[in-house]
This record gives structure tokens, sequence and C-alpha cells, in this order.
């Protein structure tokens, strides 16, 4: 293996983005019960990954996922992704890696790979069809599950499976993975217990959820936390955590229940903490309001390329809402006591690299230069912490 070559832009056996994956034959592969995995731009460093977790590991491979057990299984994978027959991705924390799982693993044809979307889909509980083909739902152990079918797809039905840690991080691997420094955790514990509303911003797979999680474990164990999310994903080390779940409506297009209407029905349940999972669309308007009617201390994660971008990205959400500019500057400048942004660096390490805060400017919504410690009535400046943790 140490002595194999790795084709151009590091894919196994010489394989070229948009062309058909070669099969084991054509690829150089042996046909003993294993696949290869190779890290692509990672120039002789190829992996030899059992096509059976170790046997001193737990067996703890999902059955369910058929073909993808074994390597949903694997320590530290976060994400499994199906392109088409034998075309497999698989990321444990250092960038997308190819696995070749071949005839062996039965997704060698378009029609398998169908089929195991299907069958993934209805264990969702969702419809996969010619006439439904995208879905988004959560598998049974708490996976993330994204299928869309042709002609949607191009080809071939692809998948998307995003991995649920077992359970919430505490500060302490926070700072052992690289997330975030002793200083900045420490000012990131003090804003919890000081119960600041915090808006988490990033790309996608740069931490949020997995920061949200850590953050909500460190809510006094006497708070209530009432979590609303598009699908379950939001699992924090607390005893006292209730999750709402919005519903989408039915092929009659009736029974929807959206995440704008769980907001609501959250403020009648007495919680102590309201956190939405992701922030997307005109649920804004619910949770501004909730944040500036006395509900502090809620966390929500919201996508952006940088905290600087924040503002634009809440004023287009606004709209979707019917907010205008000026009421979305005035409502998140007082609902939300600091700004979380992280990224994912190109070593795929997820770290912590801004906290700072909203502020209006003229009127105009903007994010200043200093991190906060205590909500709302106390904004004395302070270094940002952590930063380029």
């Amino acid at each position: 293996m140490g002595g194999e070559s790795l084709g151009p832009g590091g894919l196994a056996g010489g394989a070229v983005p948009g062309r058909r994956p070669p099969d084991d034959a054509e690829a150089g592969f042996s046909t003993d019960h294993s696949w290869t995995m190779h890290c692509p731009g990672v120039v002789g460093k190829p992996c030899l990954v059992p096509a059976v977790p170790d046997p001193s590991l737990p067996d703890d491979s999902p059955g369910w996922a058929g073909a993808l057990g074994p390597l949903l299984a694997l320590p530290g994978v976060t994400d499994v992704l199906v392109n088409g027959p034998a075309d497999v991705w698989v990321d444990r924390g250092e960038g997308l890696e190819r696995a070749d799982l071949g005839i062996r693993a039965g997704l060698a044809t378009p029609r398998a790979v169908r089929d195991l979307a299907v069958r993934l889909a209805s264990l969702a509980g969702r419809r996969l069809d010619d006439a439904a083909p995208c879905v988004d739902g959560r598998l049974p152990d708490g996976s993330r599950l994204h299928a869309v079918l042709p002609p949607v797809a191009d080809g071939c039905a692809a998948l998307s499976i995003r991995r649920l840690r077992a359970g919430a991080l505490d500060p302490r691997e926070l700072i052992a993975t690289g997330m975030v420094s002793d200083s900045g955790m420490a000012e990131l514990r003090a804003l919890v217990r000081a119960r600041a509303s915090l808006l988490i911003s990033g790309a996608t797979g740069s931490g949020k959820t997995t920061l949200l999680t850590a953050l909500l474990s460190l809510a006094a164990p006497t708070e209530r936390i009432v979590v609303i999310e598009e699908a379950g994903e939001v699992a924090p080390d607390h005893p006292h955590v209730v999750r709402l779940v919005e519903r989408r409506a039915n092929v009659d297009g009736a029974g929807a229940v959206p995440l704008s209407a769980l907001v609501r029905e959250a403020l009648r349940m007495r919680p102590d903490r309201v956190v939405l999972g992701e922030c997307r669309g005109a649920e804004l308007r619910e949770v501004l309001l909730a944040f500036n009617t006395g509900h502090r201390g809620g966390l929500v994660t919201m996508h952006a390329n940088s905290a600087a971008d924040v503002p634009a990205r809440l004023t287009a959400l606004g709209a979707l809402a019917g907010m205008g500019a000026d009421a979305v500057a005035l409502h998140a400048a007082a609902a939300f006591d600091a700004v979380i942004h992280l990224e994912r660096g190109k070593d795929g390490v997820r770290r912590v690299v801004e906290v700072t805060r909203l502020v209006l400017d003229d009127g105009r919504l903007v994010v200043g230069t200093a991190s906060v410690r205590e909500p709302a009535r106390e904004r004395g400046p302070a270094a940002t912490p952590g930063g380029g943790a």
C-alpha cells in the first residue's frame, strides 16, 4: 500500500472528478475483503480501512444503513457522501477521502444507489419517489439524511449523511480539538452563565451545532431548555431539554408545522432558554420578538461567511418575514449580546475565529470590535477571545 501511487488530484486509480469512477480491476485494487481510501491533496497518505470495523472496537455498524454501515461505524466520521455507483466519500475530520466500495458493498449500479436512498428515506419517515425527488430527514441513530433522485440529480441518486456526535463535547475537549483557546473558552462559559443571548454563525460544516450543543451543556441544570429544529441534531448533556421538530406538509399539502410556529409554541412552555437550531427563514421574526420580550439566554445558529456578513444575512432573512431593514437592525441589536463565528480551516480543524457584537451605526446594523461578557445592560469593551484559536 505504501508504494501505491495516487492519480491526478490524489484520487485513487487516477480518477478524475466528473468521470465514471473506475471499478476494482481498472483501479488496480485487490479483490480481498477491504476497501482502499485515499486522502486527496495529501500525497503519499493512502489509508487502508477494513470493510468490517476493527474487532477490537465495538461492533456498532448500523445494519439499517446497508452498504454504508461500516463507513458510518468508523471513528470520527462526520459525513458520508454518495455521488453514484462506487463513488463514495467520507469526512473523518481531515477533509474528504474517497472510498471505493465497488461491487462488494452493493452499490454497483444506479438502481442500487436509488434503492438505498429510498429505503433510508423510509426509515426517516419521509417520502422519496419521482413525485417527491428530494428529501431531508433524520435516521434512526439521529444522523441527518439528504437524498435527491434523478432527474434532479443528474444520472444517479445522490445521498448525503451527516453523522452526529454520540454526546456533547465538554470544555476540555473543545480546547483539545483546537476549536477554542483557554481564554476563549472562559469567555464563552461566562457568556452562558450570564444568560447572554448568542448568535452562532459559520459556513456549513464549521462546527456550529457542535459548539451550540457544548454551550447548552454548560447551562445550569435547573434551567428548562426548549430546542426548535428542522431535524433533531442538538443533544446537549443537560437534564432538562425539550425538543420541537418542524413537520412538513403531507402529499396533499396539509399538516405543515413550520419553525416560526414552533418558536411561538415554545414561548408557552415555560422555557428558561429558547434555542433555534438553525435560522434560515421567516422564523427570524419570531426569534427577535422573543429575545426582545424577556426571553434571555437563548441561542441561534445561522449560516454566514464571516461575522461581518451577519447583518446582511439578518436583513435578508428579515425580509422573508416582511420586516424592513430598519426594523431588523433595531431588533437584532437589542436581541443578541454576542456573535460567535466559526470557520473550518484548510487543516480540517473547526475554530472559533471571532467573538463580537451587533451595534447600530447611524441606523445601520454592523458588527463591533469588542466581545461581551455580560448581556444587554453591560456592554463595556473587552478583548476578543480565541481569535484564530
